[in-house]
């Protein structure tokens, strides 16, 4: 039972550019465990000053184990004034993996045969020695109920939360297709930018979306973010 009273702010933050993401063009990156390039630092920096000015601090703080991941957060944190925070690292939030297209080019990768068929499974799709979009979607979301959102003693008593959990792009919108429950043919078609913020609310009426790929605290920077670049 979750108590009418349980409520649940969650910030689902995308780690900042790595090394992978400033070297377009490669369908899985070249570095599993790619760090983040000082871009990516700078970006997670401007993620926390914009928590410091908003006042906004965080009851619980989650990162995926992977470096790029956990830079994001200590670096935000250091902006926030919090650098001596510890914070969670999770297994079940790294990233999709696909270790046989890692390095390979986009159009080695995703001949028209292989889009074809990848339309055809949709998040079924497996990529060469991979896991499938629903794979990723079944490690993050059983972690999530596990750990939040069907927590039994977590839900069962009033109090109001707010979470922040940084991770990654397919990752994150795994998560939402099972939040949300759109088509799964709109999956790629969400932007998640690096340092983003997309926030939902969690209580006994189920979930609530505030906003998507918020990245406010990069407008007017002449950083910019790797999506919006390439």
């Amino acid at each position: 039972m979750i108590h009418k009273d349980f409520h649940l702010d969650i910030f689902f933050i995308r780690h900042g550019e790595s090394q992978s993401n400033a070297t377009p063009g490669l369908a899985a990156g070249s570095n599993y465990d790619a760090p983040l390039t000082e871009l990516g630092h700078e970006q997670a920096k401007l993620l926390g000053e914009r928590f410091k000015t908003e006042n906004l601090s965080f009851d619980k703080i989650y990162s995926s184990t992977m470096t790029r991941a956990i830079q994001t957060t200590e670096n935000m944190l250091s902006a926030k004034g919090e650098g001596e925070r510890e914070f969670s690292k999770i297994e079940e939030i790294i990233e999709q993996q696909i270790p046989g297209w890692r390095g390979v080019p986009n159009e080695e990768a995703y001949t028209s045969e292989t889009m074809t068929y990848i339309m055809e499974k949709g998040r079924d799709f497996v990529g060469p020695e991979g896991e499938s979009i629903r794979e990723v979607q079944k490690r993050a979301t059983n972690w999530l109920e596990d750990e939040l959102i069907y927590n039994r003693e977590l839900c069962k008593t009033p109090q109001s939360l707010k979470v922040a959990i940084v991770g990654h792009g397919n990752t994150m919108r795994s998560i939402f297709h099972y939040v949300m429950g759109f088509d799964q043919r709109l999956i790629y078609k969400i932007g998640v930018d690096n340092t983003s913020i997309s926030r939902f609310i969690f209580n006994q009426k189920g979930w609530s979306v505030v906003c998507l790929n918020d990245n406010a605290h990069l407008k007017g920077q002449s950083i910019g973010t790797f999506e919006a670049r390439s």
